[in-house]
């Protein structure tokens, strides 16, 4: 679809979809959405726990149709790299059950990635659901599989907010 003949909802779609922008850049976009989920994740920080659950699961169920739709008017309906928000949700996800701080922050970040990046089974098998539900199922299942290695990482090592946020 051309750019200039999208509507304003399509275009306010797309720059959601793809992390403000985030999406665009020519590196890893996956990479800097997941930095902008991490900045998400902070800012929920301070808000009460059930607030946080509650946007953790608003955002997965928007970004199913926010994903497909930005999907189809960037010409795919496939999963395009420069659509991130599914890796701004997972981010949240992943960093939902511990305390916030910078070690949680890092850790769950780099969990996360390796999570998303290698997508070991069953991850992989969300990738091929269709549409939206696809492109937001596998981060997710991708962000449990890191939240919870965070979790435990957090019970061993202690809760590992000592010098963070929260």
């Amino acid at each position: 679809m051309n750019h200039d003949s999208r509507s304003f909802v399509d275009r306010l779609v797309v720059f959601f979809a793809t992390g403000f922008g985030a999406g665009w850049l020519p590196v890893a976009p996956g990479t800097w959405g997941s930095a902008v989920g991490v900045a998400a994740a902070c800012g929920l920080s301070f808000v009460p726990w059930e607030f946080r659950i509650l946007a953790a699961i608003l955002g997965f169920l928007v970004g199913i149709p926010l994903c497909g739709r930005a999907a189809r008017l960037l010409g795919t309906a496939e999963d395009p790299g420069s659509v991130v928000f599914d890796e701004i949700v997972g981010v949240i996800w992943t960093l939902l059950f511990v305390p916030f701080g910078v070690a949680t922050a890092i850790l769950g970040f780099l969990l996360f990635r390796l999570f998303d990046t290698t997508k070991p089974w069953p991850i992989r098998r969300f990738e091929k659901l269709h549409g939206g539900l696809g492109i937001m199922a596998d981060d997710l299942a991708a962000a449990l599989a890191a939240g919870g290695t965070l979790w435990v990482v957090a019970q061993v090592f202690g809760t590992m907010s000592e010098s963070g946020v929260g």
